[in-house]
């Protein structure tokens, strides 16, 4: 008999549910500004090699530095959305309460499902998400998800672009608080690339004078 009870464990009602999600999301908010946190005291380790960097006056070491401070920022604005999407996750799991005390059981949200499908593709979060997803189908808070393999179409060049604007903003930043090499050499290379394009104009205008 013992062993049957075991077996048929009895199914927590809708506010035990809401409860338990609402507390491993409230975790999961914690891990993520945890790892903000570390991330963030590792950039001030990268900084001052980044300055060390430019005292030497090695721009491809502090060049490269200086990405990898740009795709941590760029980390740490993702992981506040992903904790941004979870606590809206929450709130709307606690308006559900009401709802679940009224009709006995959890109804299905469709804001719920959008911000659990999303958080799926996010790949700090998609394992634990995947299994928040799993629990949510069963319970009929939410549909199962079809993945639909969507590509973003992101132009790729376009971000190498911009990532490269982001560097050297960095660069101009970090180094020259320390480092007058690399502010100099930054405009150096500027002037260089300023010039290249005025050349440019000048040769197309030429050609067309002719016309």
């Amino acid at each position: 008999m013992e062993k049957v009870m075991n077996i048929i464990k009895p199914k927590p009602n809708p506010q035990q549910q809401l409860k338990d999600w609402q507390r491993r999301l409230r975790q999961e908010c914690r891990n993520i500004e945890r790892q903000i946190r570390d991330i963030q005291r590792e950039e001030k380790t990268v900084q001052k090699a980044i300055r060390d960097a430019a005292k030497r006056n090695d721009m491809v070491s502090a060049k490269a530095l200086a990405k990898e401070i740009v795709m941590s920022r760029r980390t740490v604005n993702r992981l506040y959305e992903n904790k941004a999407q979870m606590n809206s996750i929450s709130m709307h799991l606690g308006e559900s309460v009401a709802i679940a005390r009224t009709v006995g059981h959890l109804s299905k949200s469709a804001e719920v499902m959008k911000l659990v499908n999303d958080l799926m593709k996010a790949p700090d979060v998609a394992v634990t998400m995947q299994e928040f997803s799993k629990e949510m189908t069963k319970a009929g808070v939410i549909e199962e998800f079809v993945d639909d393999a969507l590509d973003s179409a992101l132009d790729s060049e376009d971000m190498e672009e911009e990532i490269e604007e982001e560097v050297d903003k960095v660069l101009t930043a970090i180094a020259g608080e320390t480092a007058a090499e690399l502010p100099a050499a930054v405009r150096k290379e500027r002037v260089k690339q300023s010039a290249q394009k005025e050349e440019v104009c000048v040769a197309y205008y030429s050609l067309f004078s002719f016309v």
